[in-house]
Parts: structure tokens; C-alpha cells; sequence
């Protein structure tokens, strides 16, 4: 065997890169154009975090919420994904059959900032 080869089983393995993600976003947001951009999307991510927290929280896949509400799993990867794509944003319809499929209901507040 060549002595650069790697044996199938160290192929299989991996070494895990250790990553302060935390640390690394409070960096960038010295910089004012990063942290003017990290603003403007917060509320998005907030709301993607509170939906797939609900998810998994009650041990849901998103196929079987898809099927919970009545629509393609595919169609639930896009709701998910939309909160932070800018390409289409759910409906409050829509939010509220999925939070009716996890067994939630919606509640909207207004915070000042």
C-alpha cells in the first residue's frame, strides 16, 4: 500500500473542528455593517428557531407535520427554509396550521426596540 493511502477506516473517521461560533458572531458585530445587516434578519432567524424548536420539542419530523397539515414534506422544507430566504415569506395561515400541527397555537407580540 502506498504510504500516503488512507485505510478504509480512517477514511470512516473524522477529527472535529472545534468552532466558537458565538465567538466569532460577537466579533463580526464590532464591524457596524455586519451588525446592521445581523439586525435587519434577527426577527427571521428568531422565528425559524421558535418553529423548529416547537418541532423538536414535541418530536415531530417534518414529514409527519407535512402530513399533519396536509401538504408534501418538500412544502414544509420551503416554509421552514422561507423565514430566512427573502424568496417568499408563510402566510399567518399557514403558520397557524403548523403550529395546529404541533399541537401550538401563535401568539404575536410587539416589543419595543
Amino acid at each position: 500500500m502506498n504510504e500516503n493511502a488512507v485505510s478504509e477506516t480512517e477514511a470512516m473517521t473524522y477529527l472535529p473542528v472545534k468552532a466558537d461560533l458565538h465567538a466569532e458572531i460577537e466579533r463580526d458585530l464590532q464591524d457596524p455593517a455586519f451588525r446592521a445587516q445581523w439586525e435587519a434578519i434577527a426577527d427571521e432567524f428568531a422565528a425559524l428557531d421558535l418553529l423548529l424548536e416547537a418541532r423538536r420539542r414535541v418530536g415531530l419530523t417534518q414529514a409527519q407535520v407535512a402530513e399533519r397539515m396536509g401538504v408534501k414534506q418538500s412544502a414544509l422544507a420551503r416554509i421552514e427554509t422561507s423565514l430566512t430566504s427573502h424568496r417568499h415569506a408563510p402566510s399567518l395561515a399557514t403558520l397557524r396550521k403548523y403550529a395546529a400541527a404541533l399541537g401550538c397555537r401563535i401568539e404575536i407580540r410587539l416589543a419595543p426596540r
